[in-house]
């Protein structure tokens, strides 16, 4: 295989602890181990990509290193039977751009069961505009789906719904008949939510409930939950009998109180969502709807596209809360 020089962004480490970055070339040669190498076509902007930005240890232990949890491209080389050389192929979680060298460059190599094969009726940019944000939306209306609840059981709640997680969920539920309420901090964004599939929208001082009551009027047979702290707390109160919360941020705080009324009287759950390493059969099966019968209506509408030089400062504004669309980056 031919020792390629490409473009990458490293995110760069200097002996007093503080961190930098700059576009620099590398080779085929100082990528990790692994049986596929991938030209990355487009890659998206996430919020962990952000922290490994600003230097993050708790998310990137090894630096220098390259962000980018997410990677659609084309197969350039294969010592997996499982790929050939030519093939369309999605990449994200698992250790993509943590503390493996991820989708910010030219070109990646990534363990064969890492690679999604992009399904027929998905082009790589949709890919990338769904990425990692949109298979844990994704996958969280399918555990909802799994204690039963479907479009004809009640709304479904989504908070912090601005995110690229609410984002994705709601264009997604939208699509597949769900009445979707939404919660956001942000009433100038109130008309794309509306857009986007939201039903309703709450502030979210609507949503919060600091009185000690144990249990509020039931409002939601689901909620996706993108905040924690004292949103889950409030949302718990509220949530139908044999209704669930799926638990996927920690936004506003990694710990909640409760009573156990909501889960003894009403027979609510919680179930957590944890996307980066969901097993490969659910993970083909889930990237398979999202391209079929969950294929939002205009992905156009929740995306920007922006360049490959332009991600730094887009990080930047993310870690400034500034951002409400899902950002696709064109790579090469």
């Amino acid at each position: 295989m031919e020792n390629l020089t490409f473009k990458s962004l490293i995110i760069n480490e200097n002996s007093e602890g503080n961190f930098s970055h700059n576009y620099a070339s590398k080779t085929l040669y100082d990528l990790p181990a692994g049986e596929v190498v991938i030209q990355v076509k487009y890659s998206a902007l996430n919020y962990k990509d952000a922290l490994v930005f600003r230097g993050h240890k708790g998310i990137s232990g090894n630096y220098p290193q390259t962000p980018g949890i997410d990677a659609a491209g084309i197969v350039y080389h294969s010592d997996s039977p499982d790929f050939k050389v030519g093939d369309s192929v999605i990449v994200t979680g698992y250790d993509l751009g943590m503390n493996t060298s991820g989708g910010f460059q030219e070109f990646i190599r990534v363990p064969s069961n890492w690679v999604v094969p992009l399904p027929e009726k998905m082009t790589l940019k949709e890919a990338m505009v769904l990425g990692t944000a949109g298979f844990t939306a994704a996958l969280a209306i399918h555990r909802l789906q799994t204690v039963g609840i479907f479009p004809d059981s009640g709304p479904i709640l989504v908070t912090g719904a601005t995110g690229a997680v609410g984002v994705c969920a709601i264009s997604i539920l939208n699509k597949i008949g769900y009445k979707v309420s939404a919660s956001s901090g942000k009433p100038e964004l109130y008309e794309f939510l509306n857009q986007i599939g939201a039903d309703e929208i709450f502030s979210r001082e609507e949503i919060l409930d600091d009185s000690p009551r144990p249990l509020l009027r039931r409002r939601w047979k689901g909620v996706i939950e993108n905040v924690g702290g004292k949103t889950l707390e409030s949302v718990v109160k509220a949530t139908d009998k044999e209704g669930a919360i799926t638990v996927i941020g920690i936004l506003s705080g990694d710990n909640f109180s409760s009573t156990l009324y909501p889960f003894i009287l009403r027979g609510i759950a919680l179930l957590g969502i944890e996307s980066a390493e969901t097993e490969y059969p659910l993970r083909k099966e889930l990237w398979s709807k999202l391209s079929n019968e969950w294929r939002i209506v205009d992905f156009n509408l929740i995306c920007r596209e922006i360049s490959f030089d332009q991600i730094p400062d887009e990080l930047a504004k993310m870690l400034q809360g500034k951002q409400s669309k899902k950002i696709v980056v064109r790579i090469s």
